[in-house]
């Protein structure tokens, strides 16, 4: 009977205890409690939290940044970082006025909109033929990316506040107001879901991720097994800045308004903040879009809840700082403890 005990095949787990295990063993499953936490915390200290003009509120804040998050994620994986994207998000718009408006060219909406994403599209090209073929760093290229852009955006705009030109079909595409509002969430929140979702798709179930994340995990090793590191790397450059110009597009559509100095490198910067805490690493080969978003969904609620509790507006850039510290302080010791053998 004993050994009949001793050879009889472990008890499978239950159907309940299987879900929940591979749940667990996702990138996002850690920051996705972390995110419902936070958002049963800031209700039962106000139910105001959870009304619909705060949902609004959180959704309208984190769309842009979850946007650029994504980009940010896929040249983080291939071991790349953009820091000029954020001014991309300001350049793209005043291209859209300077085609399409009435005191400008008076092109037709959508000429201006092609002609932004191509615009875009240019920077990101530039940035990766700089870093992959001149091998200039490129936190370095994009910094000095990031001035340039800085000025000729002042230059078309003349350092003054203009109004979106488009109307009609083209702002009920790309900037639905609040009375227009479907289930608390803008056309802008739209988009961005879609976005993620096909992104996540990308990296995980297609080639271009593959390679992606082979480029970032061993750029050596990915050459030599014949990946084209140079067309991912610049791609993804492409793709960032691209991302970063339509976030721009969708939100000055959405306030009906484009300022020389909008988004930046604060922006680009909570970006990035959201895509690290959302799991990606910024030692390359390691990341998720849709943890991105919910990083980046995470420091909206976090902003807006201490805001509803009265909580001093000081104390949130304290918070980020610890929130980004604590995450990479998490994925270096996940690294060490797989390099050694002791996590698999």
């Amino acid at each position: 009977m004993a050994v009949a005990e001793a050879t009889s095949p472990p008890r499978r787990a239950g159907f309940g205890w299987r879900v929940a295990g591979a749940f667990l063993r996702r990138r996002e499953a850690s920051i996705l409690l972390v995110a419902i936490g936070l958002t049963l915390f800031f209700w039962i200290k106000n139910h105001a939290f959870l009304e619909s003009d705060n949902i609004k509120n959180v959704t309208e804040s984190m769309a842009p940044f979850a946007l650029i998050a994504a980009g940010e994620v896929m040249l983080l994986i291939c071991g790349e970082i953009d820091l000029s994207v954020g001014r991309v998000f300001a350049l793209a718009p005043a291209i859209v006025y300077v085609v399409s408006s009435p005191d400008q060219h008076n092109l037709p909406i959508w000429v201006g909109f092609i002609a932004a994403l191509a615009v875009s599209a240019l920077v990101g090209l530039a940035n990766g033929v700089i870093t992959t073929y001149f091998r200039v760093p490129s936190f370095i290229t994009t910094l000095g990316m990031l001035y340039l852009l800085n000025g000729i955006t002042l230059h078309l705009l003349e350092g003054t506040q203009v109004f979106m030109p488009g109307g009609g079909t083209f702002h009920a595409i790309f900037g639905s107001q609040p009375d227009h509002y479907v289930l608390f969430l803008n056309t802008e929140f739209f988009w961005v879901l879609g976005i993620v979702l096909a992104f996540q798709f990308m990296l995980s179930w297609t080639r271009w991720g593959l390679h992606t994340v082979a480029t970032g995990g061993n750029l050596i090793g990915a050459a030599e097994a014949g990946v084209n590191v140079r067309k991912i790397k610049i791609g993804n450059f492409v793709l960032c800045s691209m991302l970063g110009g339509f976030a721009g597009i969708l939100d000055s559509t959405r306030i009906t308004t484009i300022v020389p100095l909008q988004g930046g490198p604060d922006m680009m910067f909570l970006a990035v903040a959201g895509a690290v805490i959302g799991g990606t690493s910024l030692f390359g080969g390691v990341g998720t879009v849709i943890g991105s978003f919910i990083g980046v969904a995470v420091l909206m609620i976090l902003q807006t809840g201490f805001n509803i509790i009265g909580f001093n507006a000081f104390d949130f850039p304290i918070i980020i700082g610890i929130a980004i510290l604590l995450s990479m302080i998490a994925t270096v010791q996940f690294l060490r403890l797989r390099t050694v053998g002791r996590f698999q």
